[in-house]
């Protein structure tokens, strides 16, 4: 490690190198995927970072109708401050005929995330996607690799990844596949609020305590009836990071169960699912 840089700015430097990568191989065919969370808000910002405030590349919201009402509110309060080009992605015909998290998770999560998605990349064209996971968050997302293909079908053949070493990462020319990039693999959920403290970058209030209800707070959002509070009193993220620094409870233990099992998430990963 250069001794004049933080662990941060190595972090932030690897992610941008990444970013910038994905841009001068797809560049008119990328999109950065997110969920309005603290990681892919966190990828925004890289992504501005990475081109002197600038997001030059479209921003692909997959809307489920099913989030959280801060995280709309959140959603169009950043698209005009940053000038963002947002795409939607919904599945209008699964919504049509009834789909909700009632009717299974694995169904719900797949017609409105997965097939969402799928729909989204044919409509506007794209053959690769920027994305916010982190290895840490799951043990299937550990298997990932920076530049991750997807085959004509959607999808992740997790048991033959490319190898990635010295920088090195591969490139998908085929036109019937399309390529997932992954420049947070490497951070870590504390990395990821240590660097929102040093950049001040705007956080949806979800994730302090209070924003909903008093000594609860939410450390992993996505659909409202999918994530359940934590216990917790901090209002800060100076709060946060001192509770992670004490926690040994998962990242993701206030989400669904049956959906984060690990058999049900390779499962769900393996069809497409971020």
């Amino acid at each position: 490690m250069n001794r004049n840089l933080t662990y941060l700015d190595e972090l932030e430097s690897k992610s941008i190198y990444i970013i910038r990568e994905a841009y001068r191989r797809y560049r008119d065919k990328l999109a950065v995927l997110v969920s309005w969370g603290k990681d892919s808000t966190t990828l925004l910002y890289l992504t501005r970072k990475a081109f002197f405030g600038e997001v030059p590349i479209p921003v692909m919201h997959i809307d489920t109708s099913y989030k959280f009402r801060e995280i709309y509110e959140f959603r169009n309060r950043l698209v005009k401050e940053w000038n963002l080009k947002l795409l939607i992605a919904k599945n209008e015909e699964a919504l049509k005929q009834g789909m909700s998290p009632g009717k299974g998770r694995f169904q719900c999560c797949t017609a409105l995330k997965t097939q969402a998605l799928k729909q989204a990349i044919k409509k506007f064209k794209l053959k690769a996607l920027l994305l916010a996971i982190r290895r840490d968050e799951h043990g299937i997302r550990a298997k990932e690799r920076y530049f991750s293909p997807r085959d004509s079908h959607f999808k992740w053949n997790y048991l033959s990844q490319p190898p990635e070493l010295w920088e090195q990462f591969n490139q998908v020319t085929d036109e019937e596949t399309h390529v997932r990039v992954h420049p947070m693999l490497h951070w870590l959920e504390i990395d990821i609020w240590r660097y929102i403290q040093r950049e001040k970058i705007p956080i949806v209030p979800l994730y302090f305590s209070g924003a909903r209800k008093l000594g609860y707070r939410y450390r992993s959002i996505g659909c409202e009836p999918c994530c359940i509070p934590i216990p917790s009193n901090a209002k800060t993220v100076k709060e946060v990071i001192a509770e992670l620094e004490r926690t040994n409870v998962p990242e993701r233990a206030g989400r669904a169960q049956d959906k984060e099992k690990m058999y049900m998430m390779e499962k769900l990963r393996a069809l497409g699912y971020m």
